[in-house]
């Protein structure tokens, strides 16, 4: 059976300072060591920035605005005809390569997570590419076919 004396008693693993509010035997019980003054008398206590004394809020008053799509905007990646001209330049890319989602991960054009791919007309395309996209615009549409190549919605 363990015997207790006061001379074995040790604080609380990770207690290095007065316990506070563990009751009135341990001398900071109830207000805790903050007095009847309120926590404006204290240093570090008191009311967050945007309060405003009771009145309704700024950010209250204001209208909610906007609308936040459901949809994850990160998994649909961008890539501009420049992109693939660059790639077909830096010799990633043949002419008349049918390039896909896949092709475009593996050459480390979009992320990996990336689900969906549009496709936008910045830039020019000069070689012949058949690329299968989620969404492309008409004028990447007409510039990929002015080039020889073709686009496919999948």
């Amino acid at each position: 059976m363990n015997s207790y004396k006061l001379n074995t008693l040790k604080a609380r693993h990770g207690i290095d300072k007065k316990a506070i509010g563990r009751g009135i035997g341990s001398g900071c019980g109830k207000t805790s060591g903050y007095g009847h003054k309120g926590g404006k008398a204290r240093s570090g206590r008191g009311k967050v920035s945007w309060f405003e004394g009771g009145q309704m809020p700024l950010y209250r008053r204001l209208p909610k605005r906007g609308f936040n799509s459901r949809a994850d905007k990160s998994q649909i990646a961008i890539i501009n005809l420049i992109d693939l001209q660059q790639l077909c330049d830096d010799k990633v890319f043949a002419a008349g390569a049918n390039i896909g989602i896949e092709d475009l991960k593996k050459a480390h054009v979009i992320r990996e997570k990336a689900n969906n791919v549009r496709l936008l007309a910045t830039g020019e395309l000069k070689t012949a590419l058949n690329i299968s996209v989620n969404y492309a615009s008409d004028a990447a549409m007409k510039a990929v076919e002015a080039a020889g190549g073709k686009v496919q919605i999948i």
